[in-house]
């Protein structure tokens, strides 16, 4: 990608938003190699699905826990409570769940999970993602229980000055939850406020509110260098849903499709990537610590997203600030460890600071994994044109024209994969 008068303008406005002026020139991208897939820490390769699923893939997942995310130690689901349900909701078309799961015996720590199904006469697979901002947010239902928890959108429509939500904020990020349209192909729909569990502050873990201090408190555990951070209690959560969703007949648990924006595209892929019950996973603009290959050091970097959200990864991830080659993972790995089920990449031709030819390559580079289960993979290096989508095998991949977001553009995609995989 050369240096447009688009890029340099974005380069600009990062350097105002961020202070730090990324890398948008492709003939500036250093070079770099990155760590083969296939190769186990004792230098031998991985030749069968016995061996990756036996050493490759156990040892590819423990480097992310001690580099990146960190170790995930949540204990065991306890239990949950249907509060809510409305078998007319949506005109008569649809059913709407409301369900609590306690993550203790003293029922002090809960996820908030709003449901919504097709009327199906038998289980129906399910898109399970988490938002940003309260279950209400996602449509305009007068039924969903508005979240009484902090948010970043203080100030913003539908939301106090200091970020908590009122009646008004019905409904407004439906733009990115297509229910109605979910549900008319015959899927179900699940989701839950990722602050449920971890709000998203720089400075939680120094607040009463911090998951962390609780939940260290709760196991007398110890918070070590390794220890998770906020994407993996996301990503935990994630699983605890599916927990719950394996309880319910009405869904097919077996076909469940983890699905995230942005950081929460990086906890949907580090939830896929850890829980095998994940039938499927799709990561939606997702970036540095997500999809995007770090190497290529465009965009975001890890420095930069470490300085930005401190909280959000393990400590060890940063001693890699500035020294991505040393990190002894990159993310096609990441990417590596979802397979053989179904994967699909999305990205957007004005999100470079989530460097969409990276996320493309990572999916590329994840290739060797998905080639020893027999699937067939990606023959291009090159990624598609704008507004162009690429399937081959359990991989997808588009790169939408526009911003950072998820559009109904993108679900039209999704839900197109999802036809042929679920």
């Amino acid at each position: 990608m050369k240096k447009t008068a688009l890029s340099i303008f974005l380069g600009f406005i990062f350097t105002m938003l961020y202070g730090q002026e990324g890398l948008y020139d492709e003939d500036q991208i250093p070079p770099y190699s990155l760590p083969d897939i296939l190769k186990r820490s004792n230098g031998q390769t991985v030749h069968s699905v016995a061996e990756w699923e036996r050493w490759g893939r156990p040892e590819t997942q423990m480097l992310f826990e001690k580099n990146v995310y960190g170790k995930t130690l949540g204990e065991d689901l306890f239990t949950y409570e249907v509060t809510s349900e409305d078998t007319q909701a949506i005109h008569g078309t649809a059913i709407r769940k409301e369900v609590t799961i306690y993550l203790s015996s003293d029922k002090s720590k809960k996820i908030a999970l709003l449901i919504y199904l097709p009327k199906r006469n038998k289980p129906v697979p399910v898109f399970l993602g988490l938002n940003f901002i309260g279950n209400q947010a996602i449509y305009p239902d007068t039924g969903i229980t508005i979240s009484k928890q902090w948010t970043a959108f203080g100030g913003k429509p539908g939301f106090t000055e200091s970020g908590y939500a009122t009646e008004e904020s019905r409904g407004v990020r439906s733009s990115r939850w297509p229910v109605e349209l979910i549900l008319s192909k015959g899927y179900g729909l699940a989701t839950a406020y990722y602050g449920d569990v971890e709000l998203d502050k720089p400075t939680i873990d120094q607040s009463e509110e911090s998951f962390h201090k609780w939940f260290f408190e709760q196991t007398g555990k110890k918070k070590e260098a390794d220890s998770w951070g906020a994407i993996g209690v996301w990503a935990w959560e994630l699983s605890k849903a599916l927990d719950y969703l394996f309880e319910d007949a009405t869904i097919d648990a077996q076909r469940v499709a983890v699905i995230g924006h942005s950081r929460l595209g990086k906890a949907a892929l580090w939830a896929a990537a850890q829980d095998k019950r994940f039938a499927m996973a799709i990561a939606n603009n997702s970036g540095e610590g997500g999809a995007a290959i770090t190497r290529r050091r465009f965009g975001e970097t890890i420095e930069r997203i470490n300085k930005s959200f401190p909280h959000w990864f393990c400590d060890n991830f940063k001693q890699f600030n500035g020294n991505e080659d040393n990190l002894p993972v990159d993310f096609h790995q990441l990417l590596g460890l979802v397979a053989p089920r179904p994967l699909y990449v999305a990205s957007a031709s004005d999100d470079l600071w989530a460097d969409p030819l990276g996320e493309y390559l990572s999916l590329y580079h994840a290739g060797p994994v998905y080639q020893l289960y027999g699937q067939e993979t990606l023959s291009e290096a090159d990624p598609p044109p704008v507004g162009k989508a690429v399937t081959k095998g359990n991989l997808g991949y588009h790169i939408r024209p526009g911003k950072h977001d998820i559009t109904v553009y993108d679900w039209t995609k999704f839900l197109d994969f999802a036809d042929k995989h679920l």
